[in-house]
């Protein structure tokens, strides 16, 4: 009897883990729309397809930034007298960003991938490719200094292979943001069996893979094995192979930081333990009252470890000390880096990101004006849009691949947005605001570039700090510029990525989120 029992119990369970995602007596069970009461994914009502939600992944390379409110600007005394870094309390929404400096390896890594795709023995108009990507090692020339080697050496020798690449223009800088996209998106299909690995050597010139392209259907990866588990279907319930952005596979785009984003993630605010002051309490929201100079002043890391002094007088960044003190005296060098130093060198700050001062400085996505930090929005402030939209060549046609085109490196063409477009809207009624407020028509005020000053629409900041700069420059509240395509041997970059979704990251609830069922009183 008990055997007999036991032998019902066991079919039961097979019953029941067989019915698993269904309804009663196997029928599968839907996700309904709260709207229209509609199932989901399911082919006899509609087909329409809905990805189950999911939490943004972290992307090659990134770190997690969770957003907040800080003093963005100056926090220690203005030596040079710029007034360009007012302090104002702003919001950074959440983000991702590097944990290092892209370094000469990834750089090269980068260069790689062009002269395979747009090799010059297939056509010798992709030379002008190549060569706009290299960096300019004649950055490192100085009429009164002997740095030849590094001109020859610093990219190519596996000794810098790790360490922070420079000579890179903020033109070079976006466009290597660009390519990092696509490859990581690529990556994503192959890894997913939706797209075979052989393909990647098959690519030529602008018949290669770009994320606009791809969900344009431009380009057609060849197909992967996909596992038995794989939920993309189409309308009709068959599998299919072709990604959208709604399924959750692609990653946004790879791209420089924002100042307010790059400074915030700099000084590293973060509720920590031990607190820098028992006043706050649990909470961090108060951290910015600490008012920190450099990355490491409150660290949870234990650089200002005081009651053992186990971190007391040594180095925390590369930087130059005093005039001809570049790294201290031979056998016990203070910061063991005479120019550059590794992209890990040093500990991280309380975001755990690494040379956040000091090392080089970086390129961020800004285009510079004195008063950016009063005119800015104070939530995701940022100055440098230029709204753009798809180029259509063919406005009759239904087919993004004759409606859109493709540039010579595969890209999907984008155009200006025009005034013309903008005028009847209400939050904003121009294309191009990157002089917004300072320096168009309706401010009243003007550039003259290379006559009375060296601001123009094209020049970018640049924050951090590097080798060859005195401790001021190390606050990551300072600020300086550069023009968009010229390079310094003191400035390198890193990458962001915006996020998507909850602010508190990934496995957190939304909000003040609350269950549908409240306790009844």
């Amino acid at each position: 009897m008990k055997l007999k029992n036991l032998i019902i119990v066991l079919s039961c369970a097979v019953l029941i883990a067989s019915c698993k995602g269904k309804g009663l007596f196997g029928k599968k069970k839907y996700d309904k729309s709260d709207v229209t009461g509609w199932n989901y994914n399911d082919k006899n009502m509609g087909g329409y397809q809905v990805s189950k939600e999911k939490e943004q992944a972290t992307g090659p390379g990134l770190v997690f930034i969770p957003g907040g409110t800080f003093t963005m600007g100056q926090t220690d005394e203005d030596v040079i007298g710029d007034f360009n870094n007012i302090p104002r309390r702003q919001t950074v929404p959440s983000f991702y960003i590097d944990k290092t400096e892209v370094a000469n390896v990834h750089y090269r890594e980068y260069l790689y991938w062009l002269a395979r795709v747009f090799d010059p023995a297939n056509d010798p108009s992709y030379q002008k490719i190549l060569d706009a990507a290299l960096p300019d090692t004649l950055v490192w020339r100085s009429e009164l200094a002997y740095n030849e080697p590094l001109v020859e050496y610093y990219l190519r020798h596996p000794s810098f292979n790790n360490y922070p690449v420079v000579g890179v223009s903020w033109k070079q800088a976006y466009d290597f943001c660009l390519w990092r996209s696509d490859r990581v998106n690529e990556g994503a299909l192959i890894n997913n069996g939706l797209a075979a690995k052989q393909g990647l050597q098959a690519q030529q010139g602008e018949d290669n893979f770009t994320t606009k392209s791809y969900l344009l259907g431009f380009y057609a990866p060849q197909p992967g094995k996909q596992g038995k588990k794989s939920t993309l279907k189409t309308a009709q319930g068959t599998p299919r192979t072709q990604v959208s952005m709604e399924d959750g596979i692609f990653q946004p785009d790879y791209r420089l930081p924002t100042e307010a984003e790059w400074e915030y993630a700099a000084l590293g605010y973060i509720a920590q333990n031990p607190r820098p002051s028992t006043k706050e309490g649990k909470r961090g929201e108060e951290l910015t009252m600490n008012k920190q100079i450099y990355p490491w002043s409150h660290n949870p890391n234990g650089m200002r470890d005081t009651r053992h002094g186990s971190w007391q007088g040594m180095m925390l960044a590369n930087f130059k000390r005093g005039n001809g003190d570049y790294a201290g005296v031979a056998g016990g060098l203070n910061d063991d880096a005479i120019y550059t130093a590794d992209v890990k060198a040093f500990y991280p700050n309380g975001f755990g990101l690494y040379n956040m001062a000091g090392n080089v400085s970086e390129w961020v996505a800004d285009v510079y004006r004195p008063l950016t930090l009063l005119d800015a929005d104070d939530v995701a402030p940022f100055r440098g849009n230029k709204y753009q939209k798809m180029l259509i060549v063919d406005s009759t046609s239904s087919d993004p691949t004759t409606r859109f085109a493709r540039d010579s490196m595969g890209r999907v063409k984008y155009t200006d947005v025009t005034d013309k477009e903008s005028m009847m809207r209400r939050n904003y009624q121009r294309g191009n605001v990157i002089n917004f407020i300072d320096g168009d028509s309706l401010s009243q005020s003007n550039y003259g570039y290379g006559i009375t000053t060296l601001v123009s629409d094209k020049s970018r900041v640049y924050k951090g700090g590097s080798w060859a700069d005195y401790a001021y420059w190390l606050s990551p509240g300072t600020r300086r510029y550069m023009e968009e395509d010229q390079s310094s041997a003191t400035i390198g970059f890193r990458c962001a990525m915006s996020r998507m979704g909850s602010t508190e990251g990934n496995k957190r609830k939304t909000g003040n989120w609350w269950k549908d069922k409240r306790q009844k009183r």
